[in-house]
């Protein structure tokens, strides 16, 4: 894994993104904002998910006028998507954390102005969100819908930001695929020095879009790219922070929780080993602190495994180890293992502070 790419480092609300502040995960309410309950209620979902920012539609004004109650009554920082109509940008940047549009499409460049004026004002920063599939005309005609293009749409708009002294920004360059995502971030990457959000757009329901983002979004993390993100389903809120969070813990960028380690079913297990895991997985799910676990289910793997993990099952016929560092700590029936695997993990917890 190569090192994270130092960037700079901006805030979202008191989030700080990029630098060296922690990858964040993000996603994006499906209520219309101005239904105030509906998104608020969304709002709070996410928050108790685990995500740390979270983006609102706001295409109308009804929507950007019931951003300050929202605001009152919600704890996540506040990002509002804007497109075309600089007003809204006007209204919504009087309550939210972070604006997200393309300078591209907003028009005129006193429209523009007006927005990072307000924007500076409030000390906000702007997400800079090319997509492939809406592409500047000019970009559009002369590139199409690639890699290419979405770096030259970034480019321009970036320019159009640096000419009004303005370099509180953060980019995205998201496309449906995985290889026109992955080949514009890294395009981009050695050009500025700035925040990338990482994403692969429109990915589909949560089987699909789990695996083109852990192939997306993992690489370019193991690249060192990347200082915030989301996972975009068609689907429940809380899959997209999970998702997230799965994927920044096993491309290494956090260091959170129980990395577990079990077999893939096969004719040597000796034990009801699905039940065993999923049973872990629930029983520590609140825990925090990094660790790696191991539940091996038959003698061929299990001691190996568990010599180098923090605490192990290792199970045998109709009975088990549980190991800590190497060392056995029990030897039990089968039924009495994954309870003294749990204590032995809470007691690991303890001792690491």
């Amino acid at each position: 894994m190569k090192e994270r790419v130092k960037t700079k480092k901006i805030y979202v609300g008191d989030v700080a993104v990029g630098g060296d502040a922690p990858i964040s995960v993000q996603s994006m309410t499906y209520s219309d904002t101005n239904d105030v309950e509906a998104t608020v209620e969304q709002i709070n979902r996410l928050h108790f998910a685990g995500a740390d920012m979270v983006r609102v539609a706001v295409p109308k004004i009804e929507d950007a006028l019931a951003l300050k109650e929202i605001k009152e009554r919600v704890s996540l920082p506040l990002i509002a998507d804007i497109h075309f109509n600089y007003k809204l940008a006007l209204e919504a940047a009087k309550w939210v954390d972070c604006i997200r549009f393309n300078p591209g499409n907003i028009g005129d460049k006193s429209r523009i102005r007006e927005i990072i004026k307000a924007c500076k004002d409030r000390s906000l920063p702007v997400r800079i969100g090319v997509n492939s599939g809406s592409l500047e005309k000019e970009f559009d005609q002369k590139y199409g819908p690639t890699a290419e293009g979405m770096v030259a749409s970034a480019e321009y708009n970036i320019k159009y930001l640096e000419d009004l002294d303005f370099t509180d920004i953060k980019i995205s360059l998201k496309a449906s695929d995985v290889d026109r995502t992955v080949d514009a971030y890294r395009m981009l990457r050695p050009k500025n020095n700035y925040p990338f959000h990482l994403g692969v757009t429109e990915a589909g329901t949560i089987f699909h879009a789990t695996i083109k983002s852990a192939i997306g979004l993992g690489t370019l993390l193991l690249d060192g790219i990347g200082d915030t993100m989301r996972i975009s389903i068609t689907g429940e809120l809380e899959e997209e922070i999970r998702v997230g969070k799965a994927i920044l813990k096993d491309s290494g960028r956090l260091k959170e929780g129980l990395n577990i380690i079990s077999c893939p079913t096969c004719g040597r297990i000796e034990a009801d080993l699905v039940t065993a895991v999923a049973e872990v997985e629930r029983r520590t799910a609140h825990i925090k602190t990094s660790m790696d676990v191991s539940v091996m289910g038959c003698v061929v793997n299990a001691i190996g495994e568990a010599k180098h993990a923090d605490v192990a099952i290792a199970y045998g016929k109709e009975k088990g180890l549980v190991m800590v560092k190497g060392e056995v700590v029990a030897n039990l029936p089968e039924s009495e293992l994954v309870d003294r695997f749990v204590v032995e993990v809470e007691r690991f917890v303890e001792r690491s502070g």
